[in-house]
This record gives structure tokens, C-alpha cells and sequence, in this order.
């Protein structure tokens, strides 16, 4: 009797931990090897997506953006520019997606991720020195770093999209008025959009393309040389990477490839982030 209670208690602990994921709109992406960066063929390529082979270990990704109902309810304040419960949170800065990703993995008695120092006493926002640590063995909910975010959405695509050669404003919000490579213009909505609006890609994550930019994890720097496995970027600089091109801009920032980086510190209404579990 003792062991079929055991083993009873270890299935309803797995069931339970994968009903939590999925309560909370997380997808579970397998581990693999892919290529990381774009060709030297790839129109509107930049020189700092030098390709290298990527192994990246199993985790789990939020299936949407993190939207502004979901800050507010952990953070107690929405500082978005568009309004609305179900669109991605928006004016964050890098160090408020970390806090918050902090905050959620206390209210749901995982082990926080990130230790943040350096703050103002008055606001208790983060300054702009302020040092983030990371320990990468806790449980609790993180940005991706650049390799997981482009693993992600690819999903096992190699073409600039994970839509293939071309992505349209029926698959993505962007700015219609300038599409990518000539082809065909389309709507420009000037404005976010609910997650979810448009089809996820073939693992389920829906936005890895448009409506916001997202936070990753990595300072900007040069990609390692050579094949890597679960690479984590730069170990120190002062712009943090950003993925996924946005509402307002042209159709050739939202290749699955694409680098763009800011201060961390930055708040404008095209910023937002996807949560990550391992």
C-alpha cells in the first residue's frame, strides 16, 4: 500500500505541474539543434547574424505575449500607452520584466531567477546602474535569451519568417504600408492588437512576429564563433537585446533572425516580453 501511495503522489504532482503550465498559457518546446542567424542571401540581412549551429535544452514558453491584465494583476499598475486587458503590456523596461518575472515566481512558490541591486529607495524602480544577477538552475520564470526566443520561432523553419519567404498583415502586425522584400502591401492597424489575434506558429506560440518587440535576457554583443549549446550572450554590456519586430515598423524587422537592442531602462509603447520556464 505504501509504494502505490507513493507512486500516486508522484503522478498527481507531475499531472498538477503540467496543468499549472498550461493554466498559465505556457507551451512546452522541446529541446534541439538548429541554425541560428540568417544566410548572407537574406534580404534586408544585418552583419551581425552570422550563422552558427545552436543546441538549446527543452523549457517552457509563454504561448502569448504578457498582457496588460497580467502585469496589473502582479505588478498593481499597467503602464501601457494602447489600453486593454488582453493586449501585450507594453512601456516596460527590461528591468520591469525582470521584477515581474520575479514577482509571479513568488506568488506561485517557485524560486526567483534574477537578484536585482541597485534601486531608488523612493520609486523602488530599478536605477540606471542597477546589477541583475542571474541563477540559471532556479525554477522560476525568466526572459528567453536570444537563442531560446529565435529557436522558438522558427519552429524548425529556416526561411526569413516561420511563415516562409514572406509574411503578410493577415499572419502578423506590422506596418502594412511597408512589406517586406516588395511584396504586396497591406493594413497598418497603427496600434497593438489582442495576443492571439493572428495563428500561432507550428509549436503554438502566437506574436513571435509583431504586435510588440520582446525583452530577452542578453546584453548585445557579437555571436560566439562556432557551435554552441544553450548559449546565453555577452557577459557584460549596456544594451540588452530586444525580438520580434512590432506594429509600427517595417515587415523586415520581424525576421525570425532580426537584432534590435536598447538601454534597458527604455519605456516605449513598441516594448514588451514573453515569459520563460525551464
Amino acid at each position: 500500500m505504501k509504494k502505490i501511495f507513493i507512486i500516486l503522489s508522484l503522478l498527481s504532482f507531475v499531472v498538477t505541474g503540467i496543468t499549472a503550465q498550461q493554466n498559465n498559457n505556457m507551451v512546452r518546446i522541446e529541446g534541439g539543434t538548429f541554425t541560428m542567424g540568417s544566410p548572407d542571401d537574406e534580404v534586408n540581412r544585418s552583419s551581425d547574424e552570422i550563422q552558427r549551429q545552436v543546441t538549446i535544452n527543452a523549457f517552457w514558453m509563454g504561448k502569448y505575449e504578457v498582457t496588460q491584465k497580467e502585469y496589473q494583476e502582479v505588478m498593481g499598475e499597467n503602464p501601457s500607452w494602447f489600453k486593454g486587458d488582453n493586449l501585450p503590456v507594453e512601456m516596460v523596461t527590461w528591468f520591469d520584466a525582470v521584477e515581474y518575472c520575479n514577482k509571479l515566481s513568488e506568488r506561485e512558490l517557485l524560486t526567483p531567477v534574477y537578484t536585482i541591486t541597485g534601486r531608488t529607495p523612493a520609486t523602488g524602480y530599478p536605477i540606471r546602474d542597477a546589477t541583475v544577477t542571474v541563477n540559471w538552475s532556479n525554477n522560476g520564470y525568466r526572459l528567453p535569451t536570444e537563442a531560446e526566443w529565435e529557436y522558438a520561432c522558427r519552429a524548425g523553419t529556416t526561411t526569413p519568417f516561420n511563415t516562409g519567404n514572406n509574411i503578410t498583415t493577415s499572419q502578423a502586425n506590422y506596418n502594412g504600408n511597408r512589406p517586406y522584400n516588395n511584396n504586396a502591401e497591406g493594413e497598418y492597424r497603427k496600434s497593438t492588437t489582442p495576443v492571439g489575434t493572428f495563428a500561432g506558429n507550428s509549436w503554438g506560440l502566437h506574436d513571435m512576429h509583431g504586435n510588440v518587440w520582446e525583452w530577452c535576457w542578453d546584453w548585445y554583443g557579437d555571436y560566439a564563433t562556432g557551435a554552441q549549446t544553450n548559449p546565453r550572450g555577452a557577459v557584460s554590456g549596456s544594451l540588452r537585446v530586444f525580438r520580434g519586430g512590432i506594429w509600427s515598423h517595417d515587415g523586415q524587422y520581424l525576421r525570425s533572425a532580426g537584432r534590435l537592442y536598447s538601454n534597458p531602462y527604455n519605456r516605449v509603447s513598441a516594448l514588451g516580453f514573453r515569459l520563460l520556464r525551464p
